[in-house]
């Protein structure tokens, strides 16, 4: 027998093996369709709208279901109750962090995003309690909003009602604030490094975006052998990570653990009480870390929400202007919107949540993990099984938002106009693992937007029936909105 037949003999021995364990582990996951060998079930996801191929398969095998991606089984959650019944009423269980390589190459499992188990804990908990010392949902972090909102007024006042690309400004703002808390500084928006950083900023989100990444994430072992914009996202964000570890060194030489002015001193005093706990979270490894999943989840997520937020008052001229005309009754045009005003806004409160739910900006959530062995609803499933939960199904869910794929304030009012809660509302996810930033997101998205649009009419250069509001991409980890101009026209 030559070397050809022996090596078919071998691999169709080992495909046959994969999918008898394969069989034997279904057995005691959810139902789903049948996977193929290595690939699993992705060549029955349109990759171009995931979304979709989760809820036909919904259809056919109920709110819980697995999928392989490739090796690896994976169970997806869809719909409300399900969605609501893992990550609250098994919360614990369902708190692991699935692995998402891409992230993991470098963070190697530090910080709050991607860790796990008691260092997760410690280190959410930890960055929980100094966010608030540091004036989180307080008086003093609404000043720095405040005071940033000014600063981009400032900017967009100086393209003198010409057309231009926020893209970059609207990064610039969010950025500084959440600079301002971890290491006591704003940029100014022509600064040289920060343009340098927001300009890695926006390329990983890109590359974070693109059907390559998925790929890697389900394939990790290309990352060590294939070339592919895996490693420019690698190089762009340890050369973050190694700006936010010459601010630390900054802070260590200069700290006063009796006068601590951000986040960094917080965590270096903490690590100073802790210097002889050799099971310590409290290293320069795990604050780098840290720094980085705030420095990104505080920059990323709320350019991309306001970048969508007008596009879609600009497509949507009419709610633009009831807008605007709640602005001027509530806030006039002397004194910058705080949030008390809020609460006597309704409509604008309406449109800013329906901004939110109808971008569907993570469609599958970052994945969870299990973190033991887990009955739920009458399926076991095994420790470290990795679990999507489609936020899509659930903000998209026609009982609660009546023609969902419609943009519609109303689905936030009630019929007096007031303002309406749902707890189908889940953009930051939910549970354990819901945004640690949730309430500082909220602050900004309705200072920064009441402030551009208390200070500025919003002119489409093209008719508002041909903008298209469509994401550039829809792969259930990210979406973009797609490139666009206006002009920000003085008032």
């Amino acid at each position: 027998m030559d070397l050809v037949m022996v090596s078919v003999l071998i691999l169709t021995c080992l495909l046959l093996f994969s999918h008898w364990k394969w069989n034997s582990e279904r057995g005691k996951l959810p139902p789903g369709p049948t996977p193929l060998p290595i690939i699993g079930n992705i060549h029955q996801i349109d990759v171009k709208n995931g979304q979709q191929s989760f809820t036909n398969f919904s259809k056919i095998y109920g709110p819980v279901f697995t999928l392989y991606f490739g090796m690896k089984p994976t169970v997806v959650l869809h719909g409300y109750e399900a969605i609501r019944e893992a990550l609250i009423g098994h919360g614990e269980e369902f708190s692991g962090r699935g692995r998402v390589p891409i992230f993991q190459m470098v963070l190697k499992g530090f910080g709050i995003g991607f860790s796990n188990g008691e260092p997760w804990k410690k280190t959410r908990h930890f960055s929980l309690i100094t966010l608030r010392k540091l004036g989180m949902g307080q008086r003093s972090i609404e000043n720095r909003i405040q005071e940033e909102a000014r600063f981009l007024v400032e900017e967009l006042k100086k393209t003198n009602g010409s057309p231009y690309d926020p893209s970059f400004i609207l990064a610039c703002a969010p950025c500084n604030v959440i600079c301002s808390i971890i290491f006591q500084n704003r940029f100014e928006y022509k600064d040289q490094v920060f343009v340098s950083l927001m300009d890695k900023l926006n390329v990983n989100s890109k590359i974070m975006s693109s059907l390559w990444a998925q790929v890697c994430n389900i394939f990790p072992v290309l990352m060590d052998y294939c070339p592919g914009t895996h490693k420019t996202f690698y190089k762009n964000l340890t050369s973050i990570q190694s700006y936010l570890l010459a601010k630390i060194k900054e802070h260590e030489e200069s700290l006063d653990a009796t006068n601590p002015r951000d986040f960094i001193d917080y965590f270096l005093i903490k690590g100073r009480q802790e210097n002889h706990n050799q099971q310590s979270i409290y290293t320069r490894e795990n604050l780098t870390a840290t720094l980085t999943d705030m420095f990104i989840g505080g920059t990323d997520t709320l350019k991309t929400t306001i970048r969508f937020a007008l596009l879609l008052l600009l497509k949507h001229p009419h709610i633009t202007a009831k807008v605007q005309e709640e602005i001027d009754c509530v806030i006039g045009r002397q004194r910058s919107p705080c949030m008390q005003d809020r609460k006597q806004m309704p409509y604008t409160d309406a449109v800013i949540h329906e901004v939110q739910r109808f971008i569907d900006i993570t469609p599958n959530n970052l994945p969870h993990e299990v973190t033991c062995d887990v009955k739920f609803r009458n399926y076991l499933i095994p420790k470290g099984t990795t679990i999507l939960t489609s936020l899509s199904s659930v903000l998209y869910d026609s009982n609660e938002f009546p023609n969902p794929e419609t943009f519609d304030p109303a689905h936030f009012l009630d019929a007096k106009g007031n303002f309406k809660k749902s707890d189908y509302f889940m953009p930051f996810s939910a549970g354990k693992r819901v945004c640690l930033g949730e309430g500082l997101a909220r602050m900004e998205l309705f200072l920064f937007l009441t402030t551009i649009l208390q200070n500025f009419k919003l002119k489409s250069l093209v008719p508002p029936n041909d903008i298209n509001d469509a994401p550039l991409v829809n792969n259930g980890f990210v979406v973009i909105p797609p490139p666009f101009q206006l002009c920000f026209i003085p008032v």
